[in-house]
Parts: C-alpha cells; sequence; structure tokens
C-alpha cells in the first residue's frame, strides 16, 4: 500500500476541494441560467391571464358605459354586459370579432316601418328615447340634453362620431343652456348648426 506523505495529503485535499468547489458553481450557473429563461415564459403567461381591455359600449343598451373584458373577450361579450335593449340590431355587429382595448361599440337600434324606432322599456336609454320630442310645445324637435347616440345620429350632418361629441360635452360640462350652446362642440360650426336650428332643443 502506497503510503503519503502530509504533504502529499494536503495536496489531494486541496485538489479534491477545487473540483468540488468548482462542479457546485457550474451547477448553480446552469440552475440560475434556466430559471432566467423560464420565468419570462412564466411572467408572460400570468401577464395574459390578467390583462383586461376596456371599452365603452352605447347604443341600444340598458347600459351604456365602459366595461372591462379579459384579454381574448369577443363584441358579444361587452354587448351582453350592457344588456342589450329588444329592439337593438345586434346582426349588424360583428359579434364574433375579438375586441380590442380602448374600442367603441356602438350598438344600433332596429329601423321600424315607418323609418323611426319605438323603444318600450323603463330603463334611462328607453326612457331618454320617449323624451325625443322635448317638452310640449317643442314637438318633433331632438332634446339635445336627453337625446341617445342613436337619437342624435337621426340630426342631418350628425354622424355617429359627432353624436358621441355631444353626449361626451354634456357629461363634462353639464347640460346645453341653449340651442347655440351646441356650437361649442368640436366639428358644428355655424353652417351645421344653422341646418339644426330648427330640429332640436335643450328642454
Amino acid at each position: 500500500m502506497v503510503q503519503l506523505d502530509r504533504r502529499q495529503q494536503i495536496m489531494i485535499l486541496l485538489l479534491a476541494g477545487i473540483i468540488l468547489f468548482s462542479g457546485g458553481y457550474r451547477f448553480a450557473q446552469l440552475r440560475e441560467r434556466a430559471a432566467a429563461e423560464v420565468r419570462p415564459t412564466l411572467d408572460a403567461v400570468d401577464d395574459n391571464k390578467t390583462r383586461e381591455f376596456s371599452v365603452h359600449v352605447v347604443g341600444a343598451v340598458l347600459n351604456p358605459g365602459v366595461y372591462q373584458l379579459p384579454q381574448g373577450s369577443r363584441i358579444i361579450d361587452a354587448v351582453n354586459k350592457a344588456g342589450p335593449l329588444g329592439e337593438a340590431d345586434l346582426d349588424s355587429l360583428r359579434l364574433a370579432a375579438k375586441v380590442t382595448d380602448g374600442q367603441d361599440i356602438l350598438v344600433p337600434l332596429k329601423s321600424g316601418g315607418d323609418g323611426s324606432t319605438d323603444i318600450q322599456t323603463g330603463s334611462a336609454a328607453g326612457q331618454s328615447a320617449l323624451n325625443k320630442a322635448g317638452s310640449p310645445g317643442t314637438t318633433g324637435r331632438v332634446n339635445i340634453n336627453t337625446a341617445n347616440l342613436s337619437q342624435l345620429d337621426t340630426l342631418p350632418g350628425i354622424g355617429p362620431a359627432l353624436a358621441q361629441r355631444i353626449i361626451q360635452y354634456r357629461e363634462a360640462n353639464g347640460p346645453f343652456q341653449e340651442e347655440e350652446d351646441l356650437k361649442n362642440v368640436s366639428g358644428i360650426g355655424d353652417k351645421n348648426f344653422e341646418n339644426l336650428r330648427e330640429l332640436i332643443t335643450v328642454w
């Protein structure tokens, strides 16, 4: 049996220690690298699970407003959250399309046989429709303080975009005090207003 002196034994122990330390350090590096590669994937999965979109649903619904929907939701999901009216023309929407963050969803009304729309409901949206004619003495005029998006859209020169601006203006600044205040809405000038003067009211 080979006898090792003390110096040789110390050298062997040092060499063994170096080998063990190197192996452990290398193993730790591999584990850290593997964890770093897995972490972004897990974060992405968690982000996809928790990310939500904000959509604005207006028009022929019981509760128009902004709703939070999980990623991957469809337009039908947003409409159902707002509660479509019985007179809502859902066939005109791309119900299976995915929603996008910040999307505006306008739910139109079905047109009646005489070209008008009759909403029979006790909801705020229905009451707004019933107020379309305004107060007595202004029959046939659209009350720009109570009309919803679909009703404003019936006015000449007022499309969905301008109708939405009118609603946003009165929500931010309060009811219109007089008809000419409508010119404060971006996109409505003197010429547009002259075409609307005899068709609108604020009472």
